[in-house]
């Protein structure tokens, strides 16, 4: 017989036992499994007595077996009780003696909520959108210049987006603070390298010059001696070098791996590359802003032991970029799992909502939608093929991609569903350049 109590909201503990008889069945199979190749000085491997196997390895073969009845006792009474277990129970015994007839036992655990989703035709969801503009492809062809500049000797003052060599010593209550003092230093104005007061300091200054000036720290400086304070730099400028554009020839755009070597052919694959970068950043920035929406509409609650398994894979993914990038994690920083339970609990809603959502209104990915998707990602690499097979070779692969098209599936219902604001949003937003 088993009992279940309701301990919260998602919590649930059952009271169950199991019968030593069924118990003890399968220990002795267990040991004569164990037998079979067990090593017993004086005995050929399957020849060792029964008795003497139960004496080396009757105990650990009841734990074993009780172990595993337990966790079968417990499924049982879950399915019974129409409980949908979430993550893992954790098991108590009650019973002190282990050989009683009847073993008591208490498994606690959490089972998913109820997801209501209801009418979402007030929700309200941005959705951006963006134009790609002649003004944008040539501002691009400026940057590239600008990207492959050379830098020529100019006798003035120096300006925004020179390249000025310095020599610079700052100073705290009179004394050279760590971090500075530099010489013969190199710095490009307005390249945001230094801070903006310090480059505002040498702006102005020519070959020869030598200049004091104070300045504030931001509160949020990294140097932590300095953060907050006023010290006195002085500067003195050696060189000033102006950026010289290289002329936008032939040999400029082929150098840049357009064949053709022309400004037409050069700005067509600009078009083409900042379209599809443009198209990727909006679907982000729009899936970001329906799963916000979601989160808003929907009412649920994350079962805790889904939370702390999403924390710990957060976790291990973060640790294992930041090694694939040769990033070190600083010593006495505690990178732990619960840094990251509030971006974990925000994952496991989500999960839980669009697996409603997609069942309720028959969102599964379909095999063409699976195949589209890997298409469109495979035509960036030089051997798409390549690309789609090793997708294919990974069934792990192959459920990413589902799970994308899932989403995309969601932000497509909800887009018809709920109430759009347009947001036309311009070039340099979008990038990340605002």
């Amino acid at each position: 017989m088993s009992s279940v109590e309701t301990l919260g909201a998602l919590e649930r503990r059952l009271n169950a036992s199991i019968s030593q008889q069924q118990i003890l069945g399968e220990v002795s199979a267990r040991i004569k499994r164990m037998g079979r190749n067990a090593k017993v000085a004086g005995f050929r491997p399957g020849k060792v007595p029964y008795k003497i196997l139960e004496q080396q390895y009757g105990a650990q073969a009841h734990r074993e077996v009780l172990g595993e009845e337990m966790q079968r006792s417990f499924y049982e009474a879950a399915k019974a009780n129409n409980l949908n277990v979430a993550g893992y129970p954790n098991f108590e015994l009650k019973t002190q003696d282990l050989n009683a007839p009847q073993i008591e036992y208490t498994a606690t655990f959490e089972v998913f909520p109820e997801v209501v989703v209801g009418d979402v035709s007030k929700q309200e969801v941005e959705r951006v959108t963006f134009t790609l503009a002649d003004a944008d492809i040539d501002n691009t062809v400026s940057t590239l210049r600008k990207q492959r500049s050379v830098f020529q000797k100019v006798d003035r003052a120096a300006q925004k987006d020179d390249q000025v060599t310095i020599d610079f010593t700052g100073t705290l209550n009179g004394e050279v603070f760590e971090g500075g003092e530099a010489k013969n230093f190199k710095l490009q104005l307005g390249a945001g390298r230094m801070l903006a007061d310090f480059e505002k300091g040498v702006t102005g200054m020519k070959a020869g010059d030598t200049h004091a000036f104070d300045m504030t720290f931001p509160e949020t400086y990294h140097g932590k001696d300095v953060a907050g304070k006023s010290v006195t730099f002085t500067i003195t400028m050696h060189e000033v070098e102006a950026p010289k554009l290289p002329d936008l020839d032939e040999a400029f755009i082929k150098g840049l791996g357009v064949a053709e070597g022309t400004l037409d052919a050069l700005k067509s694959e600009i078009r083409q590359n900042l379209q599809a970068e443009a198209e990727r950043r909006i679907n982000v920035r729009n899936k970001d802003n329906a799963m916000d929406a979601l989160l808003n509409a929907v009412q649920v609650e994350a079962p805790k032991s889904l939370v702390d398994m999403e924390s710990e894979r957060i976790m291990r993914q973060t640790m294992q970029d930041m090694q694939s990038r040769g990033i070190k994690i600083p010593q006495g920083v505690d990178l732990s799992a619960n840094l990251f339970a509030d971006r974990a609990v925000k994952r496991v809603k989500l999960g839980l909502i669009l697996e409603a959502i997609v069942k309720q209104h028959n969102l599964h990915a379909k095999p063409e939608q699976v195949k589209s998707l890997i298409d469109q990602h495979a035509q960036g690499y030089e051997k798409p093929e390549e690309i789609i097979n090793w997708y294919k070779a990974d069934p792990s692969r192959m459920r990413d991609v589902e799970n994308l098209v899932l989403e995309d599936n969601v932000v497509g219902w909800l887009m018809s569903n709920a109430k759009v604001v347009d947001k036309a949003v311009e070039f340099n937003e979008l990038m990340g350049n605002a």
